[in-house]
């Protein structure tokens, strides 16, 4: 009984009440509303027609195209106005206000070093290309002079995220979408107060909505009495709104400036295995030390300038990688972090995708936990395939979700059709999010091969070219093949209305 009251006065529950709610009382308002007149059943009826029409002409994605038409076409009274209400992908209009003015202003600190562009044009003119698309839609430069260090597993990239930690100095900020109370996240709090208390700048950026149910209440106050500066990013608030819809799927780790941490790794304890939740729990990232750690600290700097104004006016050249760090960097390659953000209407995370399946010579190697993937990038993979490039993708063998993992297996077969090989991590759930091609050219990031994370969220991934741990990539894509199992043809056979469940769920996926 005592479960059963905490349940029902907990913030899951009644969250959960409320948005239910919301959407009964919407909907027999809409009802009632058109029934109340023939004018305005017709109204409405006209509305959705001039709806459809401006959808399709709309430059848009096709699955949101598509799921939109088909729900107004069974709801012709009332399918026009939930547009309206819904049918959106960009950003509140605060959102937008505060983020594009504070981007002007970290674009115009960022810059690129035109003798680093001009060094990668000669050693490869397509490379180049890429890299200069990725500067044109953010901002961020191509950099030498950095080290990157792979992590094939989250346990080992704590381990490091510890040391770096408590050689702080200066400062540290973090941005995260899932923080949990456990093993990984006390650790790191830990080193957090103490630095605080001893006048490093400690920042955190947590996404509400990704902690919305793990983390106490009053987190964020614990955290500033702690002496470390704490922004939730878009409050969530159960009120049935697009507002809510775009998310900070971002996870940096900077130190000082010089020194970053970022990849698919959350500060929770399942990424780290010391809890087993969907059995052996694989993630992938990245240490990137050097000249490109600036525009990982840009990124972080700009959420926090919009959203902490008194904090708006330092100069940004005081965290810049050389502040604290006067010794010239090391490095081979190029590297180029970049953000993508749902401000600037360009899917800058499919762009690189997909270009990067364009140019492969050989191979394609990905890694990604949910492929739900709209008809362009399927086009881009298919056609990789067909020409001969050996395309593989490894996504989990446990599903964290399983309509998520239903929806992923109904791309399976004109995939497989079409000569890409797919194989399923056979010890658990792979959350990693990494391409890798031709011995040359990798991402490492946030970036899920799924409608939110390529059109929705804000993310952050990290560009590599010639750089050595390519090679540490690539053993591991070998290592994790040979634990995965192939998946045949055999295994995606569906009777009729297997087939029939999953066309409605492609519809709805790029709608939720």
């Amino acid at each position: 009984m005592k479960k059963l009251l905490k349940f029902l006065c907990g913030r899951i529950f009644i969250t959960g009440l409320l948005l239910l709610l919301q959407a009964v009382w919407l909907g027999v308002f809409f009802w009632k509303l058109a029934a109340y007149s023939v004018w305005l059943n017709a109204a409405f009826t006209l509305l959705s027609l001039l709806i459809v029409l401006h959808i399709l002409y709309h430059d848009d994605v096709s699955g949101f195209k598509i799921g939109w038409i088909i729900l107004i076409l069974q709801l012709p009274v009332m399918g026009g106005l939930l547009y309206l209400l819904f049918g959106g992908k960009l950003p509140a209009h605060r959102m937008r206000r505060r983020l594009a003015a504070q981007h002007a202003e970290t674009a115009a600190a960022l810059g690129q070093d035109e003798a680093v562009f001009g060094a990668l044009r000669g050693d490869d003119a397509r490379a180049a290309a890429r890299s200069r698309y990725i500067t044109a839609t953010g901002g961020y430069p191509v950099c030498m002079d950095s080290d990157v260090k792979y992590y094939p597993l989250g346990e080992e990239m704590y381990a490091d995220m510890l040391r770096a930690l408590e050689s702080a100095e200066h400062f540290i900020f973090l941005e995260y979408f899932i923080i949990q109370p456990g093993k990984m996240w006390d650790g790191i709090a830990e080193i957090l107060k103490r630095k605080a208390a001893q006048g490093v700048d400690v920042r955190l950026i947590c996404d509400d909505m990704g902690s919305l149910f793990l983390l106490p209440q009053g987190f964020a106050r614990e955290m500033e009495r702690s002496g470390v500066k704490t922004l939730m990013f878009n409050p969530f608030i159960p009120v049935l709104s697009l507002a809510m819809n775009n998310r900070d799927h971002r996870k940096i780790m900077d130190v000082d400036g010089h020194t970053v941490f970022t990849g698919g790794v959350n500060l929770s304890d399942e990424y780290i295995n010391a809890v087993e939740l969907h059995g052996h729990w694989k993630d992938t990232g990245v240490r990137v030390t050097g000249e490109a750690a600036w525009n990982f600290t840009a990124m972080f700097l700009e959420f926090w300038h919009a959203y902490r104004p008194e904090s708006a006016n330092e100069p940004l050249d005081a965290f810049r990688p050389h502040a604290y760090h006067p010794a010239p960097f090391a490095g081979e390659g190029w590297v180029q972090p970049f953000s993508d953000s749902p401000l600037d209407g360009e899917a800058v995370s499919a762009g690189v995708y997909i270009d990067i399946l364009a140019q492969a010579r050989d191979y394609v190697y990905i890694f990604t936990p949910y492929l739900i993937i709209d008809d362009v990038m399927q086009a881009a993979l298919c056609a990789a395939a067909k020409r001969g490039v050996d395309v593989r993708i490894v996504t989990p063998g446990v599903p964290d979700k399983k309509v998520v993992y239903r929806l992923t297996r109904s791309y399976y077969a004109p995939l497989l059709r079409a000569g890409v090989r797919i194989y399923e991590y056979t010890p658990g759930f792979i959350h990693a999010k990494s391409y890798l091609s031709d011995d040359t050219t990798g991402v490492v990031g946030t970036i899920n091969m799924d409608y939110r994370s390529l059109y929705l969220h804000f993310e952050c991934g990290t560009y590599l070219y010639r750089t050595p741990a390519l090679q540490a990539l690539k053993a591991d894509v070998m290592d994790t093949l040979a634990k995965s199992r192939e998946i045949s043809p055999a295994d995606c056979r569906r009777h009729f209305w297997s087939r029939m469940l999953d066309a409605v769920l492609r519809i709805a996926a790029p709608l939720c």
